[in-house]
């Protein structure tokens, strides 16, 4: 397998190489992938490399997630995977859209007992609260407001307050994002929405409200996301086969 840019992660660069093998149809529809530690041996990295990769795979709807045997194909990936429902940035590129990001605020503070409920934690634990503009093609769309862990949050503080993701580099020092909940609804526009995104106080804006937690079910982050009217919508597709949730502009 080729190298990719200098200091891409290696589990992206396996992730991507079994991407390629699955959507072209090496393995097959419902056809299984080799063990963990054949796939180790193959690219010359770790078993957990691989569990990385084959976790961003299961994100995207490509294979199953039951651990201890040889995961299964289920085909090539979704319209819209997991990973560009879950970030902001990578369902951008998706569309064809300039994603764009500022950090407005960041606070390490008590968390309240919705937050720490949220997050699995112990009454009264820290948490960082992030407050983030985002736009497309450097238009405003979006406040985004999340709460993290203290051990995840002290890895945003670090980040760029023009990062364009933060899902993206998190990802990248091992915080695996597999699961989330989206509860999705209206919201008037508060003082700080209204400032930030240009609109009358008390617009209604599209919010979408979502818990997060890794491969073992512990909570990463608690975010609601909160879009100016006619920006964006969200699709539900069910069938017999599968329950999808798709993002879209309009």
């Amino acid at each position: 397998m080729a190298m990719g840019a200098k200091g891409e992660a290696r589990y992206r660069q396996v992730a991507a190489d079994l991407r390629a093998a699955i959507t072209t149809g090496t393995y097959g529809s419902g056809g299984r992938l080799p063990a963990e530690g054949d796939l180790a041996q193959h690219y010359g990295v770790s078993r957990g490399t691989v569990r990385q990769a084959l976790a961003v795979l299961r994100a995207d709807g490509m294979v199953t997630s039951r651990r201890g045997t040889r995961r299964v194909v289920l085909g090539a990936a979704r319209t819209q995977s997991f990973a560009e429902l879950l970030s902001f940035t990578r369902w951008a590129r998706s569309v064809g859209e300039e994603p764009g990001g500022r950090t407005v605020a960041i606070e390490r503070a008590v968390g309240d007992p919705n937050e720490c409920a949220q997050l699995d934690l112990e009454p009264d634990s820290p948490v960082f609260r992030v407050l983030r503009l985002r736009t497309l093609s450097r238009v405003p769309v979006m406040i985004e407001r999340t709460v993290y862990p203290e051990r995840i949050g002290t890895h945003v503080l670090n980040f760029p307050v023009d990062a364009v993701s933060h899902t993206e580099p998190l990802e990248e020092l091992g915080v695996l994002f597999t699961d989330a909940d989206h509860t999705i609804d209206q919201y008037p526009a508060d003082p700080e929405d209204a400032r930030l995104l240009g609109c009358p106080l008390g617009t209604s804006l599209l919010r979408e409200r979502r818990r997060s937690t890794d491969p073992t079910g512990v909570p990463v982050e608690w975010s609601q996301d909160r879009y100016l009217p006619g920006t964006v919508a969200f699709t539900v597709h069910n069938s017999v086969a599968t329950t999808a949730l798709y993002r879209r502009r309009g």
